[in-house]
């Protein structure tokens, strides 16, 4: 019987392992054809929209400049959203990892769908790992005539076990994903950052919260992000949800009747108040907001179908690397993951040794959300603080803005932001990781810019991250034991263990460091 069992365990795992490395070879096979028709962002008009009437007199006086605006608070970043559907009168393109099916994500939902019954253009795409049991809140969304939704490098197999197989045999296929994160109405107005579609983005979860930071773009750059969208829109990983799955008509009316409660519920209507009552919404309609001009923006992108051995020079981590080597005085970098590998640790090192200010703020192990890469993370704390590299490591709670819920005020928090800042002008805001994943792995994207001003208002948010009730410093004792500063304590306190973990979260990553996995995290 123990050989018969030994003979059946043997057999299986041949056979996942043969699934997994003929994966390497037929990964692209075995991807849904693309049957969508191609399309293209709608051309733009002086005033055929809301949109339009209000931004094309604000351009006219800032000839070849974009105008940008951060939103680092949740609410805010919901409101841009929003605001921007509701304004829309032409085309809505909407482009994420994440698009979770709770408060929310719900919401906006029916933001886009009240768009649709106006008769605007809506076209949704969205990665296939982000949207976990959603097909029938898809395919509702996807039944409106107005509204295409498409997903990227999709699974045939949309539940259960065979789909965990199919994970199985396109193991190198699935392992790429699409982390763009964009908002775009009427082709002229772009929300591009590191803001997924959920709760937890928008400061309204109970329990935990993300520290975040999307841009609200609008002038030339805007081009950038729907040339960008257009070419994922009609690449061959683009493929239909109605070419996926089917839903019965009756299950379709309930999804659609579920979000119209949801959005009409006291819940949302809480949300919404807090919105209106945001000063910078308050601005927006007031005509007092003022954003930043600058003729030195630009959105960047990885390539759709970025696995495919692409020209690396066209990948985003080179347009990052360029700025962060030219560096000459600093580089303040904001990573939730950060494994800078050893080539990326020598690098830092290098220029902290020539004389240049670099410092990292990054996720506490109780703040990470993703333990592994906290244990990736770990190989390389010592050798940089060694190195000269200044590093801040956030808190898992703490009482300052971006961390309150607003249905639930002692929520954890976990920093969301991805960000660089080279030589106080230089700077980067979008969805790219400091990790192998989002260089090598992950389509990625974000907004660079060249400008002293934006350059300023990305340090304060820098500035804020480290302060004392944001983070904890990092340093090396006399013994060279790493130990944290927690500078919010009167007189301030050293810890000598990880701040608020656990020993089972320590665990975890201790094991991690030591796995041969870094590629993957």
């Amino acid at each position: 019987m123990k050989k018969r069992v030994k003979k059946l365990i043997a057999w299986g795992l041949f056979t996942l392992l043969v699934m997994a490395v003929s994966s390497i070879f037929v990964a692209d096979r075995l991807l849904p054809p693309a049957s969508g028709r191609p399309s293209y962002t709608l051309p733009l008009s002086n005033n055929q929209t809301a949109l339009d009437r209000e931004l094309v007199p604000l351009l006219e006086r800032h000839p070849g400049e974009t105008g940008a605006i951060m939103l680092s608070d949740g609410v805010d970043a919901y409101a841009a959203r929003a605001i921007s559907a509701r304004q829309a009168g032409r085309s809505l393109d909407l482009q994420y990892y994440i698009w979770r099916n709770d408060l929310t994500g719900r919401m906006l939902a029916n933001e886009v769908w009240l768009a649709a019954e106006r008769g605007v253009r809506v076209r949704i795409l969205l990665d296939d790992m982000g949207i976990s049991d959603m097909d029938a809140t898809l395919l509702a969304m996807d039944s409106h005539e107005n509204i295409e939704l498409r997903v990227y490098n999709p699974f045939r197999n949309r539940t259960g076990v065979m789909r965990l197989l199919e994970m199985v045999q396109r193991a190198w296929g699935v392992n790429h994903r699409m982390h763009n994160k964009s908002w775009i109405a009427d082709g002229r107005v772009a929300v591009v950052g590191g803001r997924n579609i959920g709760v937890e983005y928008f400061s309204a979860a109970e329990e935990f919260n993300f520290h975040d930071l999307d841009m609200v773009l609008f002038g030339p750059a805007v081009d950038d992000a729907n040339a960008i969208f257009d070419e994922f829109w009609n690449s061959e990983a683009a493929i239909p949800i109605e070419a996926l799955n089917r839903k019965p008509p009756a299950t379709i009316r309930a999804v659609l009747e579920h979000i119209q409660e949801e959005s009409e519920s006291e819940e949302a209507r809480r949300f919404l108040d807090a919105m209106d009552l945001s000063p910078s919404v308050r601005g927006y309609f007031s005509g007092a907001l003022k954003p930043i001009w600058s003729k030195h923006i630009q959105i960047l992108s990885d390539p759709p179908i970025k696995w495919r051995g692409d020209d690396r020079e066209s990948w985003l981590v080179e347009y990052l690397l360029r700025d962060i080597r030219q560096a000459k005085a600093s580089v303040l970098l904001i990573s939730p993951y950060f494994v800078p590998g050893v080539e990326g640790t020598e690098g830092l090192v290098a220029m902290a040794e020539r004389g240049v200010d670099v410092a990292v703020v990054t996720n506490s192990l109780a703040a990470n959300d993703v333990l592994a890469v906290h244990g990736g993370y770990l190989r390389y704390r010592k050798p940089l603080l060694e190195g000269g590299v200044h590093l801040f490591e956030t808190r898992s709670r703490a009482d300052t803005r971006g961390a309150r819920s607003l249905f639930g005020s002692n929520s954890s928090a976990s920093l969301h932001t991805k960000a660089t800042l080279v030589d106080g002008r230089h700077g980067f805001v979008g969805s790219f990781n400091l990790d192998p994943r989002s260089a090598n792995l992950n389509t990625e994207m974000g907004v660079m810019f060249d400008d002293a001003a934006l350059g300023a208002a990305l340090f304060e948010e820098f500035r804020h991250l480290t302060s004392p009730g944001m983070s904890y410093w990092v340093f090396l004792d006399a013994d060279g034991r790493t130990r944290w500063l927690d500078r919010a304590e009167d007189p301030p306190v050293v810890l000598t263990t990880e701040p608020d973990s656990t020993r089972l979260q320590r665990l975890i990553a201790s094991v991690v460091r030591w796995l041969p996995i870094e590629s993957q995290l």
